[in-house]
């Protein structure tokens, strides 16, 4: 079991990173405000996060 919250905590700093590295500060805005609105159970707050992720995933497209 150890192991495994190891290698959880482990995926899950280096995606921050990966978006940090890749969107910068916007991307790292989106994921907290994604991940905050699930654990509260917010749709609104989720789908903000969800929104400028997708936007900024889209931008170098338009």
């Amino acid at each position: 079991m150890p192991v495994l919250a190891l290698l959880s905590a482990l995926f899950v700093v280096g995606f921050e990173q990966l978006v940090q590295w890749r969107f910068g500060a916007a991307g790292i805005v989106g994921l907290l405000l994604l991940t905050v609105g699930v654990k509260a159970k917010s749709p609104a707050v989720s789908s903000a996060g969800a929104v400028l992720l997708a936007v900024l995933l889209a931008g170098p497209a338009l």
